[in-house]
């Protein structure tokens, strides 16, 4: 039988034990607690596809806009919207009425004009025929003067018709000269009227769909002059080949070349890509806004490929592009691609302004530097690094990179970390605010993450 002072203490050693093993279990719980739960991500060799993407609106290349020559009452439409035309189909008639008459008018005042240089003409043979007569009576006259044959009266009535019939002759002249002027002006007129009368008449200029059709029999229109491009009756839109018009922000058209590819999504085909060529960059930019609201963009012409959709072409419809003018569509310009790298996810990638110390994902970076512009007091002095938090044994290290392009998932890593290190990747406000260099931290998946999240 066990003495009662032996008994008494194993009890206290085996009290003592139990306390040790839970403040050791105390202990590692706390531990527990302060570690961060986060996801990784291995650092990979990937290709990049580098893009800018912009919204815009599908035109034709080609969109001819019709206005007439002259002004008037449209009286015939031989179109509707959506057909196809050939060149030199007529379109539409102006009312030619009061052409026809303008015409008649200015025709008969060309045979006026005509009648008046025959005239004048017969009325010069006249005159310089009384000429030939006078001078030879001069000439007479003044033989005959000086021989004292004839007296001075005499010789000064053969010198005054000579003087008077040259000036005849002269005058005879000009008035000769000035109808015909008149007639060739007259000439003139009836070929404008006769042109006006056949502009009542308006033809496609070349072939093409009626993409748009403006006016209505009975409305008036304007014609067009050198002050004002006339009343658009229609326009006439060549569909097989067409371009998506879009805006690019300023930051990125630096990095848009002529002949890059583009992916396109266009909202009436939300299951399909389409493929493109830019094919024009605009030189001068357009201003949305007013001071420091201003937006600067420039106009991208991305050709669209018709290989890429030929399969929706339907040659038994009115229409056989499967776009219309003025549609939305959204584009990815690829502006560099890049094989073999060394890539991380974009939400990965940190920045920290040593003035600070403030951290911000590189997300938030471009995002910013995309809106208003920057403040320059202090931030232009702010020298702003890029930073992972690199897991390794339960800890988060902090290691400065340095970044190339980057896709809509992926940046390059240039410099600072190497392939196969295991990057933090989120949560995300982990990684942007709270996390810190040599925090502890938990390595868990990602859906358990996102369950701890919620």
């Amino acid at each position: 039988m066990a003495k009662p002072g032996k008994k008494k203490v194993w009890i206290i050693v085996a009290i003592s034990l139990l306390l040790v093993i839970l403040i050791a279990l105390a202990i590692q719980k706390g531990k527990s607690s302060k570690a961060t739960k986060v996801a990784t991500e291995t650092a990979e060799l990937r290709t990049l596809v580098e893009t800018v993407s912009a919204n815009g609106k599908i035109q034709p290349a080609k969109d001819i806009k019709i206005s007439p020559y002259i002004s008037g009452e449209v009286v015939e439409l031989f179109v509707k919207e959506g057909d196809y035309v050939e060149k030199g189909q007529q379109l539409a008639k102006i009312d030619p009425e009061i052409y026809i008459s303008t015409f008649e008018k200015i025709e008969a005042s060309l045979k006026t004009a005509q009648a008046n240089e025959a005239n004048a003409k017969a009325r010069l043979a006249q005159s310089k025929s009384q000429f030939t007569k006078a001078k030879l009576d001069y000439e007479r006259s003044k033989t005959l003067f000086e021989k004292d044959v004839i007296s001075q009266a005499d010789f000064d009535a053969a010198t005054s018709s000579y003087e008077v019939a040259k000036a005849d002759v002269s005058a005879a002249d000009e008035s000769y000269k000035a109808s015909k002027f008149q007639v060739s002006s007259a000439r003139a007129s009836v070929k404008e009227a006769r042109e006006n009368l056949k502009r009542t008449s308006i033809y496609a200029p070349n072939d093409g769909t009626v993409s748009k059709l403006s006016v209505e029999v009975g409305e008036r229109v304007t014609g067009a002059s050198q002050f004002s491009a006339g009343t658009e009756i229609m326009r006439i839109a060549n569909l097989d080949i067409l371009e998506v018009n879009v805006e690019v922000n300023e930051n990125d058209i630096v990095r848009v070349t002529l002949q890059d590819t583009a992916i396109i999504e266009v909202d009436a085909y939300l299951d399909k890509e389409f493929k493109g060529i830019v094919t024009e960059i605009a030189t001068s930019a357009n201003t949305v806004g007013v001071s420091a609201d201003q937006v600067t963009n420039f106009d991208v012409k991305i050709m669209m490929l018709k290989s890429s959709y030929e399969s929706l072409i339907n040659e038994n419809s009115a229409i056989a592009s499967p776009f219309r003018p003025g549609m939305s569509a959204t584009v990815e310009i690829q502006t560099e691609t890049a094989p073999n790298i060394l890539t991380v996810p974009i939400q990965a990638v940190t920045t920290r302004a040593d003035t600070t110390g403030r951290i911000k994902t590189f997300r938030e970076r471009r995002e910013e530097s995309q809106g208003k512009e920057e403040e320059t007091a202090t931030n232009s002095k702010e020298e702003v690094m890029e930073f992972v938090f690199v897991y390794i044994d339960g800890i988060a290290k902090l290691k400065k990179v340095e970044t190339g392009i980057q896709d809509n998932t992926y940046i390059q890593i240039i410099s600072g970390i190497e392939a196969g290190e295991d990057i933090i990747v989120s949560p995300y406000r982990a990684v942007s605010k709270t996390l810190k260099n040599n925090d502890e931290v938990e390595k868990v998946d990602k859906e358990e993450l996102f369950k701890v999240e919620d």
